[in-house]
């Protein structure tokens, strides 16, 4: 009879720690902040792409000059490459790698912002924001280039993309369920509305006009949970729209990442992001400026780093909960084809 009562207490003790196990979701728990840049602390816009030859995730931002004292007006927005940061377990950690190169320089002073990365047919390609020259304002004409890479390091021209004005910036590119590409992009000279533009094999564009009559940057459109989302960096949080066709988007009166959070250079507004859909999961990636208050001055504003949080979908709409410990292990996409049924 003891024996048994022993048992019995043994399961009792047993059954929460197995519900805590099974609870606690798969994956490494990520730091806070996720990513700091050790040359300028100045990241921001980040996108995580798979290494296939390094095997290990990049993750490309736009790399400003947050420490750099003697720049006058915003030109510590300018002026610099972009950066890249590597990860191999899983995107949990990461770790500064180096800048890309990028071999197109018409002019002695340019600037990269706001890269889009993508792979197709075993080649990576990019869709990068590019200004022609270091300036103390934002009044100037900026681009979008296309470039190809076989290792995600060195990167060749391909074209500078025609689009609706000469003032574009935050590429965002996605593949239609026919096989060719839409790209969302930022048109600065029509209020900063989103624009969209067609291609059947990503050298070839055709503008097609606005997309969505709303002010915002930074486009990012994925799939999940039977929905189409596109979410957009508004300043004051991340707007978010669904769709069913890619065309028409409805709105979620709810922003994510509006209210600051308590976790460590967490505690402003979320923007810009990348997300990275796993299966049932999926994981958002944002820059923050955690110094910028209304007291501060000088270097504190200028600083960003990147953050990371879970998405969760529930009734209809995405939520993100950045004071919750975030779990992560991003698969590779050809161990994610494999374990499909």
């Amino acid at each position: 009879m003891l024996l048994l009562l022993r048992c019995l207490l043994f399961l009792l003790l047993l059954v929460p720690t197995t519900m805590q196990a099974q609870q606690k979701p798969v994956g490494k728990l990520a730091p806070k902040p996720l990513f700091r840049d050790p040359i300028y602390d100045g990241a921001a816009d980040p996108v995580v792409i798979w290494n296939r030859k390094e095997k290990k995730w990049f993750m490309f931002y736009t790399n400003r000059r947050a420490t750099d004292t003697t720049a006058a007006g915003v030109t510590w927005v300018h002026g610099t490459r972009i950066g890249i940061a590597e990860s191999e377990d899983g995107g949990a950690t990461w770790r500064y790698r180096d800048t890309a190169n990028i071999n197109y320089r018409p002019t002695p002073q340019y600037t990269h912002w706001a890269p889009e990365v993508i792979e197709d047919k075993g080649v990576y390609h990019m869709f990068l924001t590019y200004v022609p020259g270091i300036f103390t304002d934002w009044n100037h004409a900026r681009s979008i280039l296309h470039l190809t890479s076989s290792d995600l390091l060195n990167w060749k021209y391909e074209s500078s993309l025609v689009l609706a004005t000469d003032k574009v910036i935050d590429a965002c590119v996605y593949q239609l369920p026919d096989g060719t590409w839409r790209m969302w992009y930022n048109n600065e000279r029509d209020g900063k509305s989103i624009y969209y533009a067609d291609s059947p094999d990503l050298y070839h564009w055709q503008d097609k006009g606005k997309a969505l009559t709303e002010r915002g940057e930074g486009p990012k459109v994925f799939q999940w949970q039977g929905r189409y989302w596109m979410a957009i960096d508004k300043w004051k949080g991340l707007g978010v729209y669904s769709s069913s066709d890619l065309k028409q988007w409805q709105a979620q009166p709810e922003r994510l990442l509006e209210l600051p959070g308590k976790g460590p250079f967490d505690q402003a507004i979320g923007g810009h992001p990348d997300v990275l859909v796993q299966g049932d999961r999926a994981f958002l990636l944002y820059f923050t400026h955690p110094g910028r208050t209304s007291a501060s001055n000088g270097i504190d504003p200028k600083r960003s780093l990147i953050q990371v949080v879970e998405l969760h979908y529930q009734a209809g709409k995405l939520t993100a909960d950045r004071d919750q410990p975030t779990y992560i292990k991003l698969t590779p996409p050809a161990a994610r084809k494999r374990l499909k049924p």
